[in-house]
C-alpha cells in the first residue's frame, strides 16, 4: 500500500516494542498504531512529544518518520482500492490541517468538490471492489470534513446534505468511529440552527447505546447539555456539563477514536461559557470563556476565536469597558485571517450591539467601529 511508514515501524522494533506494547505505553489501541504505520492517519500533535521520547529521538526526527516511504498520491485520478482509500484519507487530513491553521482557512469549497468527485466514482463503481468497505469509510471521512466546513461557512442546507451522505457511507462501511463523529456534528448543527430538541435526541440516542469511551461520552454529554439548555432545562444542563467534565478526567483511553483529539476541558469551558452567554447570564459565562481562550490543553482548532467573540459580548453586557476594549484590540489583528463565517457573523452582531450602547466609552466605540470596518475589507488586499 502506498504511503506506508516503514521507517517508523523499524524504529519501533529497534526499540524493542511490539505494536501491542507500544500501544500500551501510549495508552492507545493497537489498531491506532497499525494505522499510524500504514500511513492511514498521523498521531495528533499532543501525542507526538511523548512518542518521540518513547522512541528516543527528537521531535523533529519523529516528524521525519511520519513521511511515507513512497511518494504520496497526488490525485484521485487512476487510484484504485487501497491506494484510492489512502489518497482520500490523505486529502481529508490535509483539509483538516488547513482548517486548523491560523484562525481557520476556507476549505468548504475544496472539500465539497473533492467529495463530489469521490461520490461520482463510488456511484460508477470505479474502484477495486475488494477494498469496497475501506473506500466507503474513507469517503465517509471526506464527506464529514466537507459537512463540518460547510457548517462553519454557514452553508447549513448543504452541510446537512453532506452529513447525511457521510452517515450513510459510514454505516455502509461499518466504520463506527467516523459514524460517531458525524452524529456529533449533526447534533451540533441542530443546536446551532435552533433545533435543540433534535440535538438532545441525537446525543441521547448515542449515549443510550453505550459501548463508547469516556471521552466520546463526554462529547455527547456536551451536546446533551446544550440541548437541555436550549429547551429551558438549565439545572439539568449544568449537571450534565459537570458529568462531561468528570468523564474527561479519565484521560485518554485505548478505545478513543483518532478524531477525539479536540475533546478537551478548553472545549467544555467554551461550550459552558457559550451556554451562559446565550442565556443572558453574562457574568457566569465570563470565567469559562476566559479559560477557553487560554487554551491550556494546547489543542488549537480553527474556530477558536469564537470564544473571544462571545467573551466580548459578555463584557459589553456587563459594562466591563476596559476589559471589552482590551479584548476588542486583541481581536482586530486576526480578523483578516478568520474565515469562519460563524465567528465573523457573531463578531458583526457583537460589534453592532456594542456600538448601540450610548454609555460605552468613546475609545471602545471607536474600536468596535474599526472592527466593523475591517470586516468589510477585501481579504485579498495586503
Amino acid at each position: 500500500m502506498a504511503g506506508k511508514r516503514q521507517r517508523l515501524t523499524q524504529r519501533r522494533k529497534s526499540c524493542g516494542y511490539t505494536q501491542e506494547t507500544f500501544a500500551e505505553f501510549l495508552q492507545v489501541d493497537r489498531t491506532t498504531v497499525q494505522r499510524w504505520e500504514r500511513g492511514e492517519v498521523a498521531p495528533q500533535p499532543h501525542q507526538r512529544p511523548r512518542i518521540a521520547k518513547l522512541l528516543g529521538i527528537a521531535p523533529e526526527e519523529f516528524d521525519a518518520l511520519l513521511e511515507p516511504d513512497t511518494p504520496k498520491p497526488s490525485a484521485l485520478n487512476g487510484r484504485k482500492g487501497e491506494d484510492l482509500a489512502l489518497t482520500i484519507r490523505e486529502l481529508s487530513q490535509h483539509l483538516v490541517a488547513l482548517d486548523n491553521e491560523l484562525n481557520g482557512l476556507p476549505i468548504a469549497d475544496a472539500a465539497a468538490r473533492s467529495f463530489k468527485k469521490v461520490h461520482r466514482r463510488l456511484g460508477q463503481g470505479d474502484y477495486d471492489h475488494k477494498a469496497e468497505h475501506d473506500v466507503q469509510a474513507a469517503a465517509a471521512e471526506l464527506a464529514e470534513v466537507a459537512g463540518w466546513a460547510l457548517f462553519d461557512a454557514e452553508e447549513q442546507a448543504a452541510a446537512r446534505r453532506f452529513n447525511q451522505e457521510a452517515l450513510f457511507l459510514a454505516r455502509l462501511s461499518g466504520d463506527r468511529q467516523i459514524e460517531l463523529l458525524i452524529l456529533q456534528n449533526m447534533a451540533m448543527q441542530a443546536g446551532w440552527v435552533g433545533r435543540p430538541r433534535e440535538e438532545l435526541a441525537i446525543a441521547r440516542s448515542v449515549i443510550e447505546q453505550g459501548r463508547i469511551s469516556s471521552r466520546v461520552e463526554a462529547v455527547f454529554r456536551l451536546r446533551e447539555a446544550r440541548g437541555l439548555a436550549g429547551t429551558g432545562q438549565e439545572r439539568e444542563a449544568i449537571r450534565t456539563f459537570d458529568r462531561a467534565r468528570s468523564l474527561l478526567q479519565d484521560g485518554e483511553q485505548r478505545n478513543d477514536p483518532p478524531w477525539a483529539w479536540w475533546v478537551t476541558t478548553d472545549e467544555l469551558d467554551g461550550q459552558l461559557g457559550s451556554t451562559f452567554q446565550e442565556a443572558g447570564q453574562w457574568k457566569r459565562g465570563i470565567p469559562y470563556l476566559q479559560q477557553a481562550m487560554q487554551q491550556k490543553a494546547g489543542v488549537k482548532v480553527g474556530y477558536r476565536s469564537i470564544s473571544a467573540v462571545r467573551l466580548l459580548g459578555c463584557y459589553l453586557e456587563e459594562r466591563a469597558w476596559r476589559d471589552a476594549e482590551r479584548l476588542a484590540d486583541s481581536i482586530m489583528p486576526s480578523i483578516g485571517e478568520t474565515s469562519s463565517a460563524r465567528t465573523l457573523g457573531l463578531l458583526s452582531n457583537t460589534a453592532q450591539q456594542g456600538k448601540s450602547i450610548r454609555t460605552a466609552p468613546s475609545n471602545l466605540r471607536d474600536a468596535l467601529h474599526q472592527i466593523d470596518s475591517m470586516m468589510q475589507e477585501d481579504p485579498c488586499e495586503i
